[in-house]
């Protein structure tokens, strides 16, 4: 395999507080388990950061959304990983970001964390603004790796469908019964961990990198039945009314959001008419981590208390 990227200088982390996927805060524990050097931007203290500090990282107090605290927070980086969450500002953040690079004056080489959905077309209005944002950067003339990862998150079925499985013991959304292509949060992070420190493995500018695993819905539902105990099956409904049930969900759920809503059930119906599955390729994944991936079947049953109440699960 190719050597690892050493370097002295911080390695500067957007998005490591984040909730879906716990991405960010994998990729730090990763990097500083290979003793790297690690700068984390947070817009507060909190918890989150508390554990990122215990694991050594600096943490740089700015937003993605007010350039002024990224240039400090770029001082002496150079490499980073961006990423933005699911929701609105990705566009602007980008510009900030390249921006205050062009004013440090390092050029930084740059990992962004995208998704398929990437394209000027694309039915999601997050999918439309992560394309522009990719080319505010590139017009920009950083140096950038895109990783547009075309597979859903694990962590999806738990933000996405756990209380509806918990109370009615169904999955219900836009997607229909088309396999998807499916990856954890923490093996998106070790694509990009990959991409930090073996640049030579991503020789193209825009890498597209399929789920490790694909399953449908019904799957889904049937594994959660075996592993529960309890009868959940899958139910398949249009764009919209997925996304009014998300955006009922956003009023309680702080994670989940009106953007979020609008995108995720776009792709759904994206995927339900295609007829196309997203696709897995479990080998390409090993063969750029060097790892095994996490399975959808580990990851339900390490999560399997989101998804019945105690009294069922206890019985």
């Amino acid at each position: 395999m190719d050597s690892q990227v050493k370097t002295d200088c911080p390695i500067l982390v957007t998005g490591a507080t984040g909730r879906h996927g716990n991405t960010g805060e994998h990729l730090v524990r990763r990097l500083r388990e290979a003793g790297l050097p690690v700068r984390v931007l947070a817009r507060s203290v909190s918890e989150r950061t508390d554990r990122l500090a215990a694991l050594g990282a600096e943490i740089a107090l700015g937003d993605l959304h007010d350039r002024r605290s990224l240039v400090p927070a770029l001082t002496d980086v150079d490499l980073a990983y961006f990423t933005h969450p699911i929701d609105a500002g990705v566009v602007s953040a980008a510009a900030n970001y390249a921006s205050a690079v062009k004013q440090v004056g390092r050029r930084p080489r740059t990992v962004v964390m995208s998704m398929g959905p990437a394209h000027p077309d694309h039915p999601s209005g997050l999918g439309r603004a992560q394309w522009l944002a990719e080319q505010v950067l590139e017009w920009a003339d950083l140096e950038v790796t895109i990783l547009r990862v075309v597979a859903l998150f694990h962590e999806n079925i738990a933000v996405l469908h756990a209380r509806d499985v918990r109370a009615r013991g169904l999955i219900r959304n836009s997607f229909g019964e088309n396999g998807v292509g499916w990856i954890n949060g923490a093996d998106a992070a070790e694509l990009g961990l990959a991409a930090l420190l073996h640049p030579a493995r991503f020789p193209e500018t825009i890498h597209y990198a399929n789920g490790t695993e694909e399953f449908s819905h019904v799957d889904i539902a049937g594994m959660l039945s075996s592993l529960t105990g309890d009868p959940v099956r899958y139910e398949s409904i249009t764009k919209d009314q997925w996304r009014d049930d998300l955006l009922s969900l956003s009023q309680t759920d702080d994670v989940v959001n009106p953007a979020m809503a609008q995108h995720i059930s776009a792709v759904g119906e994206t995927v339900a008419r295609s007829g196309r599955s997203l696709g897995a390729d479990r080998a390409a994944f090993e063969a750029l981590t060097g790892r095994e991936p996490i399975t959808m079947r580990e990851f339900l049953l390490a999560n399997l208390d989101k998804f019945t109440t105690r009294q069922r699960y206890s019985a």
